[in-house]
């Protein structure tokens, strides 16, 4: 216990430097702007601001990517509540009780029960990374390659379960993301593979052009694709503090969906999204009048709130001590530590320990912030939700084709993210997903490494992966997901939780 709290210490003394603390604000700043606007979510934002953190120290720039996601998920239950449009995926069921709240008059009332939800959620999940962080780091400090290629394995197996649509396409894309993690040079052999001759992709595809162009560009076409129609509540806002009652027919739907949210925002693959609606389906499960649901119960609120900030905060938890990302947004942030030469995984808490317990403690720091940038500024947020798209997308374009030509300054890496734009674009109407094809590209890299060095201690013996427990565990498990998945009850069951 003396530990972690002399490790907060360490954190809130490295989080509450002056540029820090400047960063995690313009990051919460950003998140919230990114997830009221509807269109342009976090995976795009942080693949767009990525460049601006090259010439910040790693602690900074990781500090305002996190504020950036988490913001993101707070700004989205703005655009849910006032406009009936989800900024963010994880504000999908908050549109259901949020706007009826809203049409009601007492759209303050929600907008403050989301923002309360979203903090408390936000303080127990970050003393809930601080308590799991050190024993989990121990445990990953033990694992030897097998372990770590076979726990890569896992999460895919996870991601593809977690993933929307079919299984048989988001293995697809898990397939092509691990395809375009061998493309360049081989680092053991020197020859080039998969580069077609063009020099330009001897180095391998670059990661910052790869998610710029699958998320940021595609997301643009795709926004631009689909009719724009905004419903913005016409009423005044009202009063923000919710009554006593409010308070005391929210708070154990907070705690509950808090609990929920922080356990699957561990889970691999994409659990932070369940998050919400899981919590959404014990409130309506547990409540005396189910029917109060989708007609403006402020407990759809409430549990879903939490649930969603604390799930987008425990995600951290499998980056920062394993080193594998649970979803696209980690993978970005493993793009963005690699970029800034730290290596994802258990050598980070005890080789940077500044790093680590910085960022734990600027998640709280920023969750008390959002409060402050969240209320007070509701009416330029609902003002900003009238700016039409035909506007503000030649901007957002604008300034990614900057963002990418100052990587290299080179010309032809904003022509590859136009490709990979077209590409993600292409994948979004067919009905693939592109988040596991960036969570395949991420862990491709590293489950190469790890490949060759279970193979290398082992003399060449495939069987080392079964032979060793904890991988044989890690592998089994992935089977049996993988297995499971395509059973035809399971399948039904979960083509139906996805469809509602």
């Amino acid at each position: 216990m003396e530990d972690l709290f002399g490790n907060l210490a360490l954190g809130f003394a490295t989080a509450l430097s002056v540029q820090n603390l400047l960063l995690c604000f313009v990051g919460c700043l950003v998140g919230t702007l990114i997830g009221v606007l509807p269109g342009v979510g976090p995976i795009a934002t942080i693949a767009m601001l990525l460049p601006l953190t090259f010439k910040v120290d790693p602690t900074g720039a990781l500090i305002m990517l996190a504020g950036i996601y988490y913001g993101a998920q707070y700004g989205g239950s703005t655009t849910a509540i006032l406009v009936n449009i989800p900024g963010e995926a994880t504000s999908v069921v908050t549109v259901l009780d949020g706007h009826q709240m809203a049409r009601q008059g007492r759209a303050g009332i929600a907008l403050g029960i989301a923002a309360i939800g979203s903090f408390i959620a936000g303080t127990v999940a970050t003393f809930v990374i601080a308590a799991l962080g050190l024993p989990l780091t121990r445990l990953a400090l033990l694992f030897g390659p097998a372990e770590y290629f076979s726990l890569m394995a896992m999460g895919l197996a996870f991601a593809v379960v977690l993933a929307r649509g079919s299984v048989l396409k988001a293995i697809a894309m898990i397939v092509v993301g691990l395809l375009l993690s061998t493309v360049g040079t081989d680092l053991e052999t020197g020859e080039e593979r998969l580069t077609f001759g063009l020099d330009d992709l001897s180095d391998g595809v670059d990661f910052a052009v790869l998610a710029m162009g699958i998320f940021g560009f595609a997301e643009i076409l795709r926004n631009l694709d689909s009719p724009e129609s905004r419903d913005v509540v016409g009423t005044a806002i009202g009063r923000l503090l919710p009554s006593r009652d409010d308070l005391r027919r929210a708070i154990f739907p907070i705690l509950r969906g808090t609990g929920l949210g922080a356990a699957l925002g561990i889970l691999p693959g994409n659990g932070a999204v369940l998050g919400p609606f899981a919590a959404y389906s014990l409130e309506k499960k547990i409540a005396r009048d189910p029917s109060r649901f989708g007609r403006g119960a402020i407990e759809g609120i409430a549990g879903p709130e939490a649930a969603n900030n604390a799930g987008a905060q425990t995600a951290f938890i499998p980056l920062l001590t394993l080193g594998i990302p649970p979803n696209a947004v980690m993978a970005l942030m493993v793009g963005a530590m690699t970029i800034h030469g730290i290596i994802p995984g258990p050598q980070v808490m005890t080789k940077n320990p500044a790093l680590f317990w910085g960022m734990v403690a600027s998640m709280w720091i920023g969750n008390l912030m959002l409060l402050v940038i969240n209320l007070p500024l509701i009416g330029l947020w609902v003002r900003l939700l009238k700016v039409p798209y035909r506007l503000m997308f030649p901007a957002i374009l604008l300034f990614c084709c900057i963002g990418i030509y100052s990587i290299n300054n080179n010309p032809s890496d904003v022509l590859f993210a136009a490709f990979f734009g077209l590409a993600g674009y292409a994948l979004i109407k067919l009905g693939y997903e592109p988040a596991p094809l960036l969570l395949g590209y991420v862990l491709g890299r590293l489950m190469e490494e790890k490949l060759r060095q279970a193979l290398v201690l082992s003399r060449g013996s495939f069987l080392t992966f079964v032979e060793r427990p904890v991988s044989a565990g890690l592998l089994l498990v992935a089977v049996v997901v993988l297995v499971a998945a395509v059973m035809p009850a399971i399948r039904r069951r979960r083509e139906e939780a996805f469809q509602e």
